[in-house]
């Protein structure tokens, strides 16, 4: 399977993801609900994160799964642990940590990131912020495939 994560590029300097991931200050992502919600457990190392800006339309980066933490019912103690524990791969700004203070988080730690020749996203209604699909091919203009969640099913 490979992942396609929505980063986050807007607000202050300190909270474009994407710029993290690509000068190599943000080596995790997390991903953080009240519930499990994808991608907990869905997750693998070795499989491909390709990662585009919120709104752009175009993948721009990929990078490959080497660990990936699936955490539930998190007390407030291990919420703020968690968070404190992964801050210098996550490189959270206090506005972002607020954001995932939840009790079920997945993080998913990368390496390898290397930009890549733009791919036009195909963009449809029912997309959540973190696709699974078979190939990134399947969610490219002129390649895509109708999106459903399948893979994404608990």
């Amino acid at each position: 399977m490979v992942h396609l994560v929505y980063c986050d590029n807007t607000g202050k300097k300190g909270e474009k993801v994407l710029d993290k991931i690509l000068e190599g200050s943000k080596t995790m992502i997390i991903r953080a609900a009240a519930g499990r919600k994808i991608p907990h457990s869905r997750v693998f190392g070795d499989e491909t994160l390709y990662f585009m800006e919120k709104g752009s339309g175009q993948i721009t980066a990929k990078a490959t799964v080497v660990n990936v933490e699936n955490l539930v019912r998190l007390s407030e103690y291990e919420i703020n642990n968690t968070l404190d524990r992964y801050q210098h791969k996550l490189n959270l700004t206090e506005k972002q940590k607020t954001r995932w203070h939840k009790k079920c988080m997945c993080l998913v730690e990368f390496t390898d990131v290397k930009e890549i020749a733009p791919l036009d996203f195909d963009h449809q209604s029912n997309m959540d912020d973190w696709l699974i699909v078979e190939k990134i091919e399947d969610v490219v203009v002129g390649t895509s495939v109708p999106y459903n969640y399948d893979k994404s099913k608990f």
